[in-house]
């Protein structure tokens, strides 16, 4: 049999003479059990490595119902158990249950990692299992149940238990009397506090430990709803502004009348507060750190000289032992008399102990009682708890039908079906919410003409019917469920798990202890005198703030809105950084970032803007630009307060994985001094991180109390430096960037000079700008397979999260490990095409793999992430691949681990080869950089990020390495931005033109680097057998030329609007004695929407697509040429060429010119509009008219953007405000406002230039510088619209052959 070694389990052959033994020594009737196969097998035989008798204990029946008791004589510290077989026989035990208790009575079972624990027995007769326990008990009698035995024999035990002796003082409270420990002095100014005690009581409300003092401080401890709540107030401050009430919740199920241990140590504001072993870490609100306590500190309760304004609390009504109070034994002092112990009326130091019998049960339980049988009145009470919203509390056949009570959504339903001559049927129920683990009170009484359901002894909500009914009781009730021979009437649950106590039936209290005996009546699967909840939701194992609800065997939690997933809300559904947006291919935009994953800090939202080499990121404040300050002086400062659209942990965040970060700050002032001399008083400073001032302003640095203009020397006043100490009555300003980013944000500034007359200031602080993400680019290259990166033991006990990108080229390597005695946990890639997650938390090995599809080896950039809790283990890679595989729902759950955590390789075996980047274990990066500086065999950073994410350079852009990270070189492309997405475009007006020259009049002259660049996809001989073109349009006039590329000869291409609208490719390569043309469709594309072209020529083949409908193909006749000869020169929107040229062109569409917009034109890897639109280009490009920037020729996205619904990093599909207005950054650097001011102004301009050719047209026509056709041959027309685009004069003017200029 496979023995779990999780609680340092050891097998002995003898019991080690250095253990101090507790049975051993004990007499022979202080052992117990259910039942003796004979008098050899007796209890007392169960002595380890003993032979008496028959060898040990064995039952009369090996079932599920025996047990062996041991009572210890007084109360002791159990630390461990051992067990044995029977000697020399088949009989031993597998598998086994320990209970404890003090009185023999209401037992409790041992718990361990959130459950009741099963341990692991013996696999012969001879070899000890010993178990060191995880957490001592205290205890008198201990219990051990057999789970399983041998399937050889039966049931077979002998035991040893290991501990020392306990002692310890008891105070029995009755709930009136209260214990006053009295100070030494009336008023106490407490800066540290330990309090230490434990309780056990059968009431969910009562103080527990009360003081308070004049000033408003005070401390609490007390029960509420068998939680226990430590409220603290060191006091707030004078205008109620800062508030010093803290409370905080532990635990659950207090009132089970078993001992808890209770430990407050308070520092300042500082606070542990530990139940049972759980511990939790708080700071009390406000701002004081001394406790000021008046006279006493009350035990049990509130003293009776509290104020009224402590409200009607109950006092505690139980036992207490071990108070201890900065070093006083509160309960000896108590004994001796010390104390004041006078509202006592009848002082006990031992614990009354609870007369109460709780029954459990579980999914297969029932418990029957007896009862009178046709009796005209049914009363059944009792008290229950559960977590589980339904099931079946009480079935009893009567006479002439059923009584059925259940727990139905958390309400009591009763349902009574009386069959005797005519069917009568009532149903009622009562309640809410009552399967919340606390303890309720049915009480139900049925006799004739009435039924009636009390909750909780509220007779005022009490449900009653007074339906004419008369019923015969039967002669038994179940509890609990029933046999599968009763039919029930309604839809409850068949079973019922939970606790039962104090039931009563025909208003007789049950005898539990006859029903246990045999004596009376039966029970199936109940465990008599315990009750073994458990509340899994305490502590919650829901992570960041997700909302816990559970059943009684297990929990579940609800992340909505929290920002986090899984099964314990542990990840972040937010990405680290603005970096790591881009690298999923966002755009600039406003976006949740959760800088440590699933550590601490909440996500919140920034702006990100993705420049083509940057990503800022971008946090607001509410500090109002030029924000007016007067009345100040070094006296009396006034002080401006700067809240952010994140709190200051979370800017830290940002600010420390930051490469560089700044903030503008702008002082304009009117006889205002800002800093004075370096060595003077400043009047003004700010405050940064940490609440450190600072005495420098932007534009200089820590140390140097001068101003941007005192470091450039440029001050207005030399003898100055800022410009606003030279104290002048002309406004003045200080301006520019504080850089250091261990001092940013700016929090405050405290400005002290605007109270003289005239005096004046305006103080703008700007965003919080920074600017790259080192922990995203952190990372490190394992050069042998030996090489390796070790780091300290991870802790992740209970909740565990790992996250890396790598890349190899290499089969198969351990990313990671880190090893405990027998936890463990790695990840490993496995083979070319399998990540692995293995860990063992004491349940043995489990192993998760997740296979690709494609190979892993494949040197790009691959993402892993790996969870565990104490719900699920999750593998997921490259966010496509995931295994989930749910934790076994007994078993341990912590992982401990004590070796080191070593990254690249384990114990030397299978190292991995390649890179690994951005390693984050539970929100907290590890810095592979800074170790690997200083490791053999390891490098810091890695380099090819381009084979990852070259993917996202979009349009024919280059990726171009850096060492953190990509950027995308858009310069041979139509297109800008981060991704070489923006379309760069332009709006022609009447007689603009742009022209590029591929071929120079001075063919000698040498081409720039950046001009070979952009030409050189055109043939060396300047012969072109393909052409790529593509471009977007839009205009509402035709005709139009809209690209022309000429050449020496008579060749020629043009994409042409005719005159109706429809759009033509014109070719000239000779052989033919017309261009051949492709009229596309009859579709009109005049219509001020934006159209797509994309042409492709390669010999006699054309392709031409419009749009996004399906391409076309067309074909030069067999007598054309398949060459443009001499390649010459493109233009775009008009042609101003010399030398041969068709008349058609210049005649039909040359003139005024195209008017509109053209967008990402690109011929042959050539970008000649982007060119001309971009200064810094140099290229033979020029432009003729005026031509402004604009995308408006850009065609509309085919694929729309994803949903905000389905987009979890957009700002829409997250609720959140902040509490302040935010300007938010627009990616092309235009906010909304000013994009509205320009849209008006442009109309207003174009509706003056519209009235200005109105009248041009009309003075030239006058002068009879043009002439204009009739319209003619309107009957050769395909439609009216057709006829009037081509004739009217608005549309077609034909130049004065006597004006004539040659546009060739």
């Amino acid at each position: 049999m496979e023995i779990s070694y999780k609680n340092r389990l050891l097998i002995l052959y003898r019991s080690s003479p250095t253990q101090f033994s507790l049975a051993t020594p004990l007499p022979h009737n202080a052992f117990t059990s259910s039942s003796v196969f004979s008098s050899g097998y007796a209890a007392g035989y169960a002595k380890l490595n003993k032979r008496g008798g028959a060898g040990g204990w064995s039952p009369l029946d090996s079932d599920h119902y025996q047990w062996l008791q041991v009572d210890l004589g007084s109360r002791k510290q159990v630390t461990a158990i051992a067990t044995q077989g029977r000697y020399s026989s088949s009989d031993w035990t597998t598998r086994y249950r320990l209970l404890y208790s003090d009185t023999g009575r209401n037992w409790k079972p041992y718990h361990q990692d959130g459950n009741i624990w099963a341990f692991a027995g013996n696999s012969n007769t001879e070899s000890v299992v010993r178990h060191d326990l995880q957490h001592a008990i205290v205890a008198q009698y201990l219990r051990i149940v057999p789970l399983d035995w041998s399937g050889e024999g039966r049931i077979g035990l002998r035991i040893e238990i290991y501990g020392c002796p306990y002692w310890a003082d008891v105070i029995n409270f009755d709930g009136q009397g209260v214990i006053s420990y009295r100070f030494k002095m009336k008023k106490m100014k407490i800066l540290k506090d330990v309090i230490a005690l434990k309780f056990k009581t059968s009431e969910s409300e009562g103080v527990i430990l009360h003081g308070e003092g004049q000033q408003g401080d005070y401390i609490t401890l007390e029960l509420k709803k068998a939680k226990l709540v430590l409220q603290i107030n060191l006091g707030s401050n004078q205008y109620g502004s800062i508030l010093g009430h803290t409370s905080v919740t532990s635990g659950s199920l207090l009132d089970d009348h078993h001992w808890h241990s209770v430990v407050i140590e308070r520092y300042r504001r500082n606070v542990n507060f530990t139940l049972d072993r759980h511990t939790q870490h708080f700071r009390t609100n406000g701002e004081f750190d001394h406790l000021d306590l008046d006279y006493e500190l009350s035990f049990g309760g509130m003293p009776y000289s509290g104020k009224p304004s402590t409200g009607n609390r109950k006092n505690f009504k139980g036992c207490m032992e071990g108070i201890n109070y900065n070093g006083d034994n509160i309960t000896d002092l108590a004994r001796r008399k010390k104390l004041d112990t006078s509202s006592f009326r009848n002082l006990s130091f031992s614990c009354v102990e609870s007369h109460t019998s709780p029954v459990f049960f579980n999914a297969t339980s029932f418990l029957e009682l007896p009862g009178r049988s046709d009796h005209e009145v049914a009363s059944v009470s009792f008290q229950f708890r559960t977590w589980n919203p339904s099931g079946l509390l009480l079935f009893s056949p009567l006479a002439d039908g059923t009584l059925e009570v259940g727990l139905s959504e958390g309400k009591v339903s009763v349902h009574i079906n009386v069959t005797q001559k005519k069917n009568t049927r009532i149903d009622i129920s009562s309640g809410s919410g009552l399967h919340d683990g606390q303890w309720h009170d049915v009480r139900f009484l049925a006799k004739e003409n009435f039924a009636m359901l009390t909750i909780d002894g509220d007779e005022a909500s009490a449900v009653r019917t007074n339906t004419p009914i008369q019923i015969k009781t039967g002669d038994s009730y179940y509890f609990g469920g029933t046999l599968r021979l009763f039919h029930l009437q309604s839809p409850i649950q068949r079973s019922f798990q939970g606790c039962m106590q104090l039931i009563h039936v025909d208003d007789q209290l049950a005898d539990l202890h006859a029903v246990e005996q045999g004596k009376l009546g039966s029970f199936e699967n109940v465990s008599l005198d315990m009750c073994a909840i458990i509340d899994r939701c305490m502590p919650n194992h829901c992570e960041h703030g997700g909302r816990c609800t559970q059943t009684w065997d297990s929990f579940s939690c609800t992340c909505d809105g929290t920002g986090y997933s899984g099964a314990t809300c542990h990840t972040s559904i937010y990405e680290q950084s603005c970096e790591a947006y881009k690298h999923l291919g966002k755009t600039s935009d406003t976006y949740w970032i959760d800088p440590d994953g699933s550590g601490p800090l909440g996500p919140f939202r920034v702006n990100c803007n993705m420049t083509e080499d940057m990503v800022w990121t971008t946090v607001m404040n509410n500090l109002p630009p030029q924000t007016s300050v007067t009345g100040s002086s070094r006296e009396r400062r006034t002080v401006l307060q700067l809240n952010y659209s994140a709190s200051m942990d979370q800017v830290s965040a940002i600010t420390s994985s930051a490469e560089h970060c700044e903030q503008h700050v702008a002082y304009s002032c009117r006889m205002s001094r800002l800093l004075n001399t370096p060595e003077g008083t400043p009047y003004t400073w700010w405050i940064g991180k940490g609440s450190e001032k600072h005495f420098y302003w932007g534009g200089s640095g820590p140390g140097i109390q001068k101003c941007a203009c005192g470091i450039e020397r440029n001050c207005t006043d030399p003898k100055y430096y800022c410009n606003c100490d030279a104290d002048q009555k002309q406004w003045r300003e200080d301006s520019g960037l504080l850089v250091y980013k261990e001092h940013l944000p700016v929090n405050q500034v405290a400005v002290g000079d605007t109270n003289r007359p005239g005096s004046e200031a305006k103080l703008t602080v700007g965003p919080l700008r920074c600017q790259g993400d080192r922990n995203y680019w952190n990372a490190a290259s394992f050069n042998t397979p030996s090489s390796y990166l070790h780091f300290s033991t991870f802790q992740g006990e209970t909740s565990a999260d790992i996250s890396f990108y790598f890349k190899t080229s290499a089969p198969y390597g351990v990313f990671l490990e880190n090893l405990g005695n027998t936890d463990f946990i790695r990840l490993e890639l496995k083979s070319p095409t399998v990540v692995s997650f293995s860990f063992d938390v004491g349940n043995g090995p489990v192993e998760l793999a997740v296979r690709s599809l494609a190979p892993l080896n494949d040197d790009q950039w691959h993402r892993v992430s790996a969870e565990r809790n104490v719900k699920e283990a999750v593998l997921q890679l490259d966010q496509q691949y995931r295994e989930v595989r749910p934790a076994p729902s007994q078993g341990h759950t912590r992982l401990e681990l004590y070796s080191q955590l070593y990254v690249g390789a384990a114990g030397g075996q299978k190292g991995f080869l390649g890179c690994i980047r951005s390693l984050k274990m539970n929100g907290v990066t590890l810095d592979l950089e800074e170790r690997a500086k200083v490791t053999p065999g390891v490098k810091p950073g890695c380099s090819g990020h381009c084979t990852s994410y070259g993917m996202y350079c979009r349009n024919g852009g280059k990726c171009i390495e850096k060492y953190n990270g990509y950027s995308c070189d858009c310069t041979s492309t139509a297109y800008d931005g981060t991704f070489c997405t923006k379309d760069v475009g332009g709006f022609f007006e009447a007689g603009t033109l742009v022209k590029y020259n591929f071929m120079p009049e001075n063919t000698a002259a040498v081409a720039s680097k950046d001009t070979k660049g952009l030409s050189r996809n055109v043939a060396p001989e300047g012969n072109l057998t393909r052409e790529d073109l593509a471009f977007s349009f839009s205009t509402s006039s035709a005709p139009s030329i809209l690209v022309y590329i000429s050449s020496r000869t008579q060749d020629y291409m043009a994409v042409v609007l005719r005159h109706n609208g429809t759009l033509q490719i014109r070719y000239n390569l000779g052989g033919l004695q017309e261009p051949f043309t492709i009229d596309v469709d009859q579709r009109n594309l005049a219509n001020g929407q934006p159209h797509t072209v994309n042409i492709t020529r390669v010999d006699r083949n054309i392709q031409l697509q419009l749009d996004h409908y399906p391409p076309v193909s067309y074909a030069l006749p067999d007598a054309s040429d398949t060459q443009i000869n001499l390649v010459k020169t493109l233009f775009l929107g008009k042609v101003f060429e010399t030398g041969q040229i068709d008349p058609v062109l210049i005649e039909k569409y040359n003139t005024p010119g195209f008017v509109g917009c053209l967008s990402r034109v690109q011929f042959n890897g050539i970008a000649p509009l982007k060119a001309a639109l971009r200064s810094r280009i140099a290229a033979p490009v020029s432009v003729q008219g005026k031509l402004v920037e604009s995308n408006c020729g850009a065609s509309p996205l085919t694929i729309p953007p994803m949903s905000a619904a389905t987009d979890p990093w957009h700002l829409d599909s997250a609720g959140a405000d902040f509490p302040f207005n935010e300007e938010r950054v627009i990616p092309d650097g235009v906010n909304r406002n000013s994009a509205i001011i320009g849209g008006v102004i442009a109309v207003v301009i174009f509706t003056i230039l519209c009235t200005l050719v109105f009248l041009i047209r009309y003075m030239f026509r006058h002068k009879g510088t043009y002439h204009t056709n009739e319209a003619k041959g309107v009957e050769s027309a395909d439609n009216a619209d057709a006829a009037i685009i081509g004739h009217d004069p608005n549309f077609s003017e034909t130049i004065d052959e006597s004006k004539k200029e040659w546009f060739i």
